[in-house]
């Protein structure tokens, strides 16, 4: 089968890798789609693990093959595929901060070499705990693949948005507006919230505006935290979700909100990532300040409603799709968006691809 193989820091290869062959419980799924996601990316780009692996996590595809023991799925099915599953017994998920369980921490989804997620290539083998733990997704008819290798992304948006826990009415500030900008714009706009979005690019700010937003700013030629305040009666917003990494986008941020407003970092999802920020916001201020990281299993059903049912408007997202044999084409063009490119998705052929 093919396979997208990182070789080294900036080397990815299109490679031809034996089908993982099942075990008792396992699924074998032919993928899809598999959406590029930035994480993925500074692996690749920053060699924050060890060589070989096959990425790619934002899948969707068709059940191939089943496990001894499995009886939820079927050959045939089609499904969206999580890489990670909490354990449910450990401290972390008690608090349910499932992405700190070192359960969840372990990969469960590979197409080879160390589990690294394997969404990039036409097959992956899921591990037991995945598909007894609810980490497959049926995806019903009349609903893509290509939809469906979204819920992943969606679902670490609405644990953001839920995090940031807005009100209907609060004004919330989005700092970068490319996919995962507009997916957040447009959950908050179904919580009711009154969206300001900062954002250089100004085809992603007229996509803003169309997602939900009041307001779309250009920060290099105006300034953020007075239009904030200008859509707050004068008292700043209530929240804002930076999802860009960055000293100015979090500066830009922390000024924007009132004294005892959240923001939340989304998108500094690296060690020794370091910003500075004035100690006097937070304590004298009260302002908060929290994270933001990867999905949560409790809502992977809650998502895939919105998905499928139309309440979340996924289907102008991805502007970019290409063949596995090129997918380091698809990896530069995610780094250096142009033309209006928003979300890219390597996809294998077959269904829905």
């Amino acid at each position: 089968m093919r396979a997208v193989v990182y070789r080294g820091v900036g080397d990815v290869r299109v490679e031809d890798l034996p089908v993982p062959q099942v075990a008792d419980g396992e699924l074998l799924v032919r993928i899809a789609a598999c959406g590029v996601c930035w994480t993925d990316l500074k692996k690749i780009d920053h060699g924050t693990v060890a060589p070989p692996r096959v990425f790619g996590h934002e899948m969707a595809g068709v059940v191939a093959e089943i496990g001894a023991g499995v009886t939820r799925f079927d050959v045939g099915d089609r499904v969206q595929v999580y890489h990670h599953i909490p354990c449910r017994s450990c401290a972390y998920c008690e608090r349910r901060l499932y992405a700190q369980c070192p359960g969840y921490k372990r990969t469960g989804v590979t197409a080879g070499f160390e589990p690294a997620g394997g969404g990039f290539s036409d097959y992956v083998r899921v591990m037991p705990w995945i598909v007894e733990g609810g980490g497959v997704t049926p995806v019903p008819d009349g609903a893509s693949l290509e939809a469906a290798s979204l819920l992943e992304p969606i679902n670490t948006c609405l644990k953001c948005v839920r995090i940031t826990a807005p009100r209907s009415g609060d004004v919330v500030l989005v700092v970068g507006a490319g996919a995962i900008g507009q997916i957040l714009i447009r959950l908050l706009v179904l919580e009711g919230a009154r969206v300001v979005v900062s954002e250089p690019l100004a085809d992603r700010r007229e996509r803003a505006i169309a997602s939900g937003a009041a307001r779309a700013l250009d920060p290099f030629t105006e300034d953020v935290a007075t239009a904030l305040r200008e859509e707050s009666s004068g008292v700043g917003g209530d929240a804002a979700i930076v999802a860009v990494p960055g000293q100015a986008p979090l500066d830009a941020a922390v000024a924007g909100v009132r004294p005892g407003g959240r923001v939340v970092l989304f998108a500094h999802t690296r060690l020794s990532d370091h910003v500075q920020i004035d100690a006097g916001e937070v304590c004298y201020l009260e302002k908060d300040i929290v994270g933001a990281y990867s999905a949560d299993a409790d809502l992977n059903e809650e998502v895939a409603d919105l998905v499928f049912s139309g309440r979340l408007r996924v289907d102008d997202l991805v502007t970019d799709r290409f063949d596995i044999a090129n997918a380091p084409a698809a990896f530069d063009l995610a780094r250096s968006p142009r033309g209006g490119s928003l979300k890219v998705v390597v996809t294998m052929g077959g269904e829905d691809s």
